[in-house]
């Protein structure tokens, strides 16, 4: 009596049998052949798979599924193809929302639609209806339209049919067999200790007898001592006892501890305790956002940072924090930024540098940074034109010509150092020279700009060619 409970695939479900908690309960098992029943087979499926989901909980759809599948493959058990139309759509329907191919009777379905030639598997008996019905439900532009309709219905329909609905299973197939591959060899080789005897009988007329014994049946399959997705008999794995290790004058011997001093408490007296370092650091940067810091502070800070490269991460910087830091102590600022170059924040303070304020402290951190990393090209060329903006509308004529010398010496360093191809500002940065030109340090990068232009100046003699006053020198 009954076939194989379940395919290999869903044999391997790490269950415990003797877990009462798999078992189904004698009532879930009632309301669940009241679905089947042949009362509905005027019911679309949509509403009676509505109603499964409403019966029973998310917790309980692998044991509704199991019994479901018990159910189609004993075909003494459920031979109305009535019944057994709606057992396939609950039965496909049971994980709706999820992708088939993740579900755990989604095997199932590959199996139903295999050739003869294909199905090894002899004692599964599924009629060509019921095939059809199969492949009308995996296919995504007949599935909406197939579940509205009535067990009774789509039986007339699919009777009819002389060629199968089109339903593609390559990619379910891979997906399936990506996960066997997964899967250890022993467990694929468990069969079934339920028989089927082979045949559909009682299929047109079943008296109150024949019904009470499949229920009867049933019932012992499914809340039976053991669920019956372990009904199933695995070989035992044997292998050899492997030959006892020989060690070596090379390894570690093994210690035996004379004393019981393991079972000696010790006590980790680091545990709780205040990490000091982190909170100095934390009330110096505190401190470096509202004035200058003294040299040994500075010298402490940049130790603590070069010790930890975790500890920027907890001294309380923020994006917001940096043009005062950079205002204040940009050689603190410096060594916060090259710490924070592999955050994901990072674009976030270039941001704020390149829109804070012009000043000689900012300029410092940016070439101390282009000298040090390679910092994105964009960034570059936007703190240059911004630069370029502040010389060009501040009022003030004393600062606008000390900023002014500030930039030109910025930009002739970069331009020295390779960091910048400055044909790719050319335009923008000649402009600038003819507008200050009354300027000294703009007429010398004016002519660096036409040597370049010319060709009288090259990668190899660029650096060779007398500088302009430091930044130090202009302030």
């Amino acid at each position: 009596m009954s076939s194989k409970v379940l395919n290999n695939n869903i044999q391997d479900v790490d269950l415990d049998p003797a877990t009462s908690k798999l078992m189904l309960q004698p009532k879930d098992l009632v309301k669940l052949l009241d679905l089947l029943d042949e009362e509905n087979a005027n019911t679309p499926l949509e509403t009676l798979s509505n109603q499964l989901h409403s019966a029973f909980p998310a917790c309980k759809r692998f044991k509704i599924g199991v019994t479901l599948l018990l159910l189609l493959q004993n075909v003494d058990l459920m031979p109305r193809e009535l019944q057994r139309a709606a057992t396939i759509a609950m039965l496909f329907d049971l994980y709706k929302g999820e992708p088939l191919a993740s579900t755990p009777f989604a095997p199932v379905f590959v199996q139903i639609l295999r050739t003869p030639d294909e199905n090894v598997e002899k004692a599964y008996f599924f009629s060509r209806c019921e095939k059809y019905l199969v492949a009308s439900l995996m296919n995504p532009m007949t599935y909406r339209e197939t579940m509205k309709k009535t067990p009774r219905q789509l039986l007339q329909e699919l009777y009819h049919l002389n060629t199968p609905p089109q339903c593609d299973l390559t990619e379910l197939k891979m997906q399936l067999a990506e996960h066997q591959s997964e899967m250890p060899a022993t467990a694929k080789c468990g069969t079934s200790v339920v028989l089927s005897e082979g045949t559909r009988i009682g299929t047109t007329n079943l008296n109150e007898d024949s019904k009470s014994i499949g229920k009867n049946i049933l019932t012992s399959l499914v809340i039976g001592p053991t669920p019956p997705f372990s009904q199933t008999y695995k070989p035992e794995f044997l292998r050899l006892v492997p030959p006892i290790h020989r060690s070596t004058i090379d390894e570690v011997p093994w210690m035996n501890m004379s004393e019981p001093n393991h079972f000696k408490l010790e006590y980790d007296t680091s545990m709780c305790a205040s990490n000091c370092v982190g909170a100095e650091a934390k009330r110096l940067m505190t401190k470096a956002y509202k004035g200058c810091l003294s040299i040994s502070q500075q010298q402490y800070l940049v130790n603590a940072l070069q010790k930890d490269s975790k500890l920027v991460y907890h001294i309380g910087l923020t994006p917001q924090k940096l043009p005062e830091l950079v205002e204040n102590n940009p050689l603190i600022a410096i060594e916060v930024l090259l710490k924070l170059m592999q955050s994901n924040q990072i674009t976030e303070y270039f941001s704020v540098l390149v829109n804070m304020e012009m000043s000689l402290h900012s300029m410092e951190v940016v070439n101390r940074l282009t000298t040090t990393v390679d910092l994105p090209k964009e960034f570059v060329h936007l703190y240059i034109s911004n630069c370029i903006s502040t010389c060009e509308t501040i009022k003030d004529r004393y600062m606008q010509n000390r900023l002014v010398r500030l930039v030109c010496v910025f930009l002739q360093s970069l331009i020295r150092n390779k960091i910048i191809d400055v044909r790719e500002l050319f335009i923008e940065v000649q402009a600038f020279c003819i507008e200050f030109s009354r300027i000294r340090e703009a007429a010398a990068l004016f002519r660096l700009l036409k040597q370049l232009e010319s060709g009288e100046l090259n990668s190899t003699n660029l650096n060779s060619t007398t500088p302009s006053k430091s930044k130090s020198e202009i302030s």
